[in-house]
């Protein structure tokens, strides 16, 4: 374990408020001292790093130049907060990021005023800017708002449609696009320092606003055609004419790890600025650590690693990850048929579509932080008979279920919805749990929905989807690694809506759906030393169900249970439906739906969440022998 990093500016500063005494010829000490605390504590904790190193500089000068809380700081997907974090009175804690009963590793409302706006999704936060703007202006209350978006986030729809709205409202609204991959347009040194001071000045902006009102004399046509003259005139020097289009006033491109730069720049528009206003900040990913810098994707997510090397701690796993065992399965499959292709959305190392990429580059495509755009791209590609595979974390699937339902499910289109991070994530709490998929999609008409229990029946789940061409499909799997079992060669075509029995009792019935069999089969080992025959099945389907199933297990079984990570209204409620359509709960059945908690489980390791849902193998039996009176449920689970 290295020496904790020596930090006495930081030590001065437990508040943006101490942060405002200091010197500007003290920041870039103070920036330092930042980065370290960071890195020190990333290193014991994991997390996410590259980002946050990056905007060092310009988190300093925000705090710095305005008044926060009173002004209000949105970090959009809140990746970049830590340093934010160690600002606003939380330093003290900071070495508890993500961890059970730690700090979030997000911006969270519930743990600082410092945080108005919590973040975990992409592209939001121009929106809420925008919302808290006209809040101010409501209210007739000098307040800045301050949106820091990044060049990825601005991928999106929704960051173009809050551009345009602001715009059109002429919202007194600040937004900073950070450009961490130089993706729009480099900054020119010198010069473009001075035409961004230039162009931020009182006397620059008052003859902007003085000219405006002079035209607006001249009647609407000459308005215009003067405005987007000088506009368009003004775009060709700084870039940003399509900003400007939207309404906003473009200022930048300017180095933001340079206090030189964003200090006069930031204090400008604060002091003069009354419409909205965009400011253009190219950083660095991993600025400051050069094992960051060299690979700023490797480090955009870290695990424990040892601060001088940069080497991760990683555990060497057991069996391949669901992750890769769906990568490698797909690129089999694509191999065999030269009609599929992989959609991702922004996630390539994620969801493992770079296997596909790397073999199949002309048929994967990366669409952006654009997960709408995702799923209608797919359903387009479908309808002209190509086999889309639209990859998405179960939590980023919720940003596209209305392209779900009208662009693909109503038309019945065949598209394949692999949904990685199904259920409980870990360190990433509830903004990235995959609660919701089962629930919102088996409510579909049309649309089949299965869940892999295990990392061979994702193979054979793959290859089902490949071959399924009669409407939607998806199939969800978890994030980590599978339970170790022998993978087949190929997979299997699963004959649709057919679960199996996996173990043979006569008493209780365990139905699992999805990676929760493992803990169904060791609870069943409990049950039977209890003398409770047990007999456990692999739904396979949430929709279709099998029908004839569930009725063998509902008539030779004095209870059943019904167990999934997933939220209540999916699978388990969908067997509910069913027997009570059937008559089936009319003979006495005892029947109980063990599902994830109906709040938002903060993050904690991913097997002590599900033990703190009941859905872990002491949780199983313990929910039988509650259900049936006994009362040695200590012994048994002990």
């Amino acid at each position: 374990m290295t020496q904790m990093p020596q930090t006495p500016l930081l030590d001065r500063v437990r508040y943006p408020s101490d942060l405002r005494k200091l010197e500007d010829r003290e920041l870039p000490q103070l920036a330092r001292e930042v980065r370290d605390e960071m890195i020190d504590a990333v290193s014991r904790t994991g997390g996410h790093l590259g980002a946050g190193l990056g905007v060092v500089e310009l988190t300093i000068a925000i705090h710095n130049v305005f008044n926060t809380p009173n002004d209000r700081l949105i970090f959009d997907v809140g990746h970049q907060c830590y340093p934010h974090k160690i600002l606003t009175g939380r330093r003290d804690r900071i070495r508890t990021l993500r961890q059970e009963g730690g700090l979030s590793g997000f911006t969270r409302r519930a743990e600082s005023e410092y945080d108005p706006f919590g973040a975990a999704h992409s592209s939001t936060s121009i929106s809420a800017g925008l919302g808290m703007a006209v809040a101010a202006e409501l209210d007739q209350t000098d307040r800045r708002v301050i949106a820091v978006i990044g060049d990825g986030a601005m991928s999106a729809g929704m960051a173009y449609e809050a551009l345009n709205n602001a715009g059109a409202l002429d919202a007194r609204l600040i937004v900073i696009l950070n450009d961490n991959d130089m993706s729009i347009a480099p900054p020119t040194g010198a010069m473009s320092a001075y035409l961004a001071r230039l162009a931020s000045g009182r006397t620059y902006m008052g003859f902007r606003d003085f000219g405006k009102k002079l035209t607006a004399y001249l009647g609407k046509k000459v308005d215009r055609a003067i405005t987007r003259a000088v506009e368009h005139a003004r775009g060709y020097v700084t870039g940003g004419t399509m900003f400007e289009e939207m309404g906003f006033y473009h200022i930048g491109p300017i180095d933001g790890h340079s206090f030189e730069h964003l200090l006069p720049v930031l204090r400008n528009v604060r002091d003069n600025a009354q419409g909205p206003v965009l400011i253009h900040v190219v950083t660095q990913k991993g600025k400051g650590y050069p094992p960051a810098e060299a690979a700023a994707d490797k480090y955009h997510g870290v695990n424990k690693f040892d601060v001088i090397t940069g080497t991760q701690t990683k555990v060497k796993p057991n069996a391949p990850s669901y992750t890769s065992v769906f990568a490698d399965a797909l690129v089999q499959e694509a191999a065999l048929d030269e009609k599929i292709v992989g959609i991702t959305a922004a996630m390539p190392n994620g969801t493992g579509l770079d296997k596909l990429q790397e073999f199949f580059p002309k048929r994967c495509f990366d669409v952006g932080i654009a997960e709408q755009h995702a799923v209608t791209f797919a359903a387009g590609l479908a309808a002209e008979g190509y086999k889309p595979f639209a990859a998405l974390y179960s939590t980023f699937l919720q940003r596209a279920y209305d392209q779900v339902v009208h662009d693909v499910a109503i038309q019945g289109l065949p598209v394949r919805f692999p949904i990685d991070r199904a259920g409980f994530v870990g360190a990433d709490g509830p903004t990235h749990a995959g609660s919701f998929d089962t629930a919102f999609l088996a409510t579909l008409p049309g649309f089949v929905v299965m869940a892999a229990a295990d990392e061979a029946e994702l193979k054979h789940m793959v290859r089902t989807a490949a071959a399924y061409d009669l409407g939607p499909i998806s199939f969800r799997y978890p994030r980590g690694e599978g339970v170790g079992i022998e993978l087949p060669e190929r997979g299997q075509i699963l004959e649709i809506g057919k679960g199996r029995v996996v173990k043979q009792g006569s008493k209780v019935a365990l139905l699992s759906f999805g990676t929760r069999l493992a803990d169904s089969l060791a609870a069943a080992e409990d049950l039977d030393a209890a003398g409770l025959s047990t007999t456990v099945a692999d739904a396979r389907f949430a929709k279709p169900l099998d029908h004839d199933l569930i009725r063998q297990l509902a008539a030779h079984h004095e209870m059943l249970i019904t167990i999934e990570e997933g939220s209540v209204g999916g699978f388990g409620s969908q067997v509910m439906q069913f027997l009570a359509r059937e008559g089936l709960l009319d003979n006495g059945l005892k029947i109980r739906s063990l599902v994830m908690p109906d709040i938002w489980m903060e993050q904690a390791k991913p097997e002590a969440m599900n033990a703190m849902a009941g859905l872990d193998r002491a949780g199983i039996v313990q929910t039988v022998f509650r259900a049936l009176g006994h009362g040695r449920i200590a012994e048994v689970v002990g």
